[in-house]
């Protein structure tokens, strides 16, 4: 039987949703993102140093492996999606984008640095990734400060970054946990159960969404019996597992990637698993084959919330458009951001006239936002032909409007709330759309 579905954060704190967009300097020297403020008129943009660059060269930083491996597959298709459009449709600057494979690996390995120095060496402009916060944030000041490299990713989510030193070349088209965290709380309050236990990788992912969900949870009344993080590669995860069941939560929230498995593989032998009490799932552990092996029936009813498109979007049909690419794909999490992240960027350079980093940050915000004399465009023939009209786009994507804030990070974001009804598939039960709020 269908739990009852939560529709707004009407429960949670409302100050942190009505100041959203309000977080609007730092005084910790962190991002310079250009600020988007709306006030923009000027149909092209002007490049602030001499152009270097007429082809485009992007470089991913994707998960091919480690523990958030299972969202690469999505990743990879979304962006070679975006460079097929593109050049179909007669490339940046007249050239076909140049598409450099990278991988991310994880936070247990250097492949991620490794990849950075390869893209340099390349002549990469932009890197697309990484999908871990963790990794985003231990290569950011080499890729964007260091190399001069815009950094663009479709999948972090760790407020950290929000202000982390980037020389305003960092950005990202999924929202700060702050608003994940809000709609996760408001969801466990909504389904009336007021004290839980949350535990998390201890990463900033980790730390950053379970830290924000405590916050919006405990200002709505409810009481927190067990705030836990774990070592990803530890062995076991037996000691945490029973500190929470001494806890007596009413749910328990996990926060975690691959290993989740094994953390519910323990949950369950100590009669705390998802058939003993409602369990909460996140973007990186939300997964259509982690689970593939349990006995039958584990994880019906367990809940997992996951940054999605506006609600205007049509993902399914975009995902018909993945699967074309990699007609393989079961997980879809994050292609449509990695799609829209490519189209942007394409739009940048082809804006400015220019595919230099610089260049291309610059112009991020005048093809994305919404503002005074700009047209809504959402391919890249549609925006394009805007361009060479001498107008300005605005691109809104498979995603729904890009809007960025002065930290190039998404001004609103829609988070998802689904639950499992056999081991291998979850349904969408609902979606929240707010301003994401300052973390």
């Amino acid at each position: 039987m269908k739990r009852r579905i939560a529709g707004s954060l009407a429960v949670i704190g409302a100050a942190s949703l009505v100041l959203a967009a309000c977080g609007g300097s730092s005084d910790d020297g962190g991002s310079a993102t250009p600020s988007p403020t709306g006030d923009t008129t000027s149909a092209t943009a002007e490049p602030t140093t001499e152009c270097t660059n007429d082809q485009l060269i992007i470089g991913t930083m994707l998960p091919a492996t480690g523990d958030l491996a299972f969202l690469g597959p999505p990743e990879y298709a979304g962006v070679d999606l975006g460079v097929e459009e593109v050049d179909a449709g007669g490339g940046v600057l007249g050239k076909p984008i140049i598409n450099e494979y990278g991988d991310s690996g994880d936070t247990s390995t250097d492949i991620a640095s490794q990849t950075i120095d390869a893209h340099a060496a390349k002549g990469v402009q932009v890197v697309i990734g990484a999908a871990s916060s963790g990794v985003s944030l231990s290569v950011l000041e080499k890729t964007t400060i260091q190399n001069g490299m815009v950094m663009f990713s479709p999948a972090n989510t760790s407020p950290a970054l929000t202000t982390a030193p980037d020389d305003g070349l960092y950005f990202r088209f999924s929202p700060s946990d702050v608003l994940q965290g809000a709609v996760a709380a408001n969801e466990a309050i909504s389904a009336g159960l007021t004290a839980g236990a949350t535990i998390a990788r201890d990463d900033p992912y980790g730390t950053g969404l379970q830290d924000a969900f405590v916050k919006d949870f405990e200002a709505a009344g409810g009481t927190i019996t067990a705030q836990l993080v774990y070592d990803p590669k530890a062995p076991s995860f037996e000691a945490e597992v029973a500190e929470m069941a001494a806890s007596n939560p009413d749910f328990i929230q996990v926060i975690g990637f691959d290993e989740t498995t094994k953390l519910l593989q323990e949950m369950i032998k100590q009669g705390v698993g998802p058939q003993d009490l409602q369990v909460y799932l996140v973007d990186g552990n939300l997964s259509t084959t982690a689970y593939g092996d349990f006995p039958a029936g584990t994880m019906d009813g367990v809940i997992g919330t996951l940054p999605i498109g506006d609600p205007s979007s049509d993902l399914d049909a975009f995902n018909e458009r993945l699967l074309s690419v990699d007609p393989s794909l079961t997980d879809f999490a994050y292609g449509a951001q990695s799609y829209d992240v490519v189209i942007a960027v394409a739009l940048a350079a082809q804006y400015a006239g220019c595919a230099d980093a610089r260049s291309i940050a610059d112009a991020l915000p005048m093809v994305v936002n919404e503002q005074p004399g700009a047209e809504e465009c959402d391919s890249w023939d549609s925006c394009n032909a805007i361009i060479q009209a001498g107008g300005q786009p605005n691109f809104n994507g498979a995603t729904g409007p890009l809007d960025l804030n002065e930290f190039g990070d998404p001004k609103t974001g829609t988070i998802g709330i689904f639950e499992y009804i056999s081991n291998t598939e979850y349904e969408l039960l609902d979606s929240v759309t707010a301003e994401v709020p300052a973390p």
